[in-house]
């Protein structure tokens, strides 16, 4: 039976980067039976097909018709499909919560098909610096009409994890935080993927060298050939090394300009969401990626 992985962004997060990155490795990973089609195959389709059924479960025929646009191998074990806005469009992210429609979205995209087992994957960022991105890319939307009387102190990822779980609940989750995706961002494809540790990905360490100096970048490259990590524990721990010494800093500080917002407030909602994040480690159903 094949499966069908959803990674459900969120904005502000990936930016296409995983499906890119997979994409890239279409032919290996199609080897291991794994389908990872280019979006523009399916990103409206799935979009178009799920406003007609309106939450409706497709009939066989239906099911058939929509893999077949998708896919391009006859068969497959899983089926990787990537879109930040499969839980909501940027407009409507921050409506009282955080994508307080995701769950009943991903529930009428899987009713698409509903004969097939679904895994969710989401990175999640802390809201200190995700509403303000997210406010910048919505093209001088002002800030007033953007967070339409939501208090951001109030906001909580673990509301739509619940949310998602309680419409979806046979679904296994899999949660990473955004800040921690330079250490992690293998076993980030992996997850998705399905794939074990020895397979090594064209592109693995790409979010690294956007995010490092170049000379930094030869360096790992070279010690990581001298002294090939056993296991995705050691790995981390020279990456992170390495990063605390040729990280290009100014990729790496958020500043947070928004009205109203203090310096106070922001350390309040990065405390609150550490928190929060700790909580959905915990939640049944959800596996979390840490470092």
């Amino acid at each position: 039976m094949m499966r069908i992985a959803y990674h459900l962004g969120v904005h502000c997060t990936d930016d296409d980067r995983l499906v890119r990155t997979l994409h890239r490795n279409k032919d290996l990973l199609a080897e291991a039976g794994i389908e990872v089609p280019a979006p523009e195959r399916y990103r409206n389709l799935i979009r178009d097909t799920a406003i007609q059924l309106k939450g409706q479960a497709a009939p066989t025929e239906t099911q058939a018709l929509v893999l077949d646009q998708i896919m391009e191998a006859e068969v497959a074990d899983r089926l990787v499909l990537s879109w930040e806005n499969f839980l909501a469009f940027p407009a409507w992210a921050v409506k009282g919560q955080l994508y307080r429609t995701g769950g009943d979205r991903m529930r009428a995209i899987r009713n698409i098909f509903p004969d097939i087992e679904a895994e969710f994957f989401i990175g999640l960022r802390n809201p200190a610096t995700y509403l303000p991105e997210l406010h910048r890319r919505q093209r001088g939307r002002p800030y007033d009409e953007f967070i339409e009387g939501t208090d951001p102190l109030n906001l909580r990822w673990s509301d739509l994890i619940l949310n998602l779980r309680e419409r979806n609940p046979e679904v296994q989750i899999t949660v990473w935080a955004d800040e921690d995706t330079p250490l992690i961002w293998p076993e980030v494809l992996q997850a998705v993927a399905d794939l074990s540790e020895d397979i090594a990905l064209d592109g693995e360490n790409d979010l690294l060298a956007s995010l490092m100096t170049g000379d930094g970048m030869i360096r790992l490259a070279s010690y990581l050939d001298a002294h090939p990590p056993q296991t995705m524990g050691q790995r981390r721990r020279i990456v992170s090394a390495f990063l605390d010494k040729f990280a290009q800093t100014e990729k790496l500080d958020m500043s947070v300009e928004l009205p109203g917002w203090t310096e106070d407030m922001v350390t309040t909602m990065t405390e609150t969401y550490e928190r929060d994040m700790a909580y959905i480690a915990t939640l049944p159903g959800v596996t979390y990626l840490a470092p």
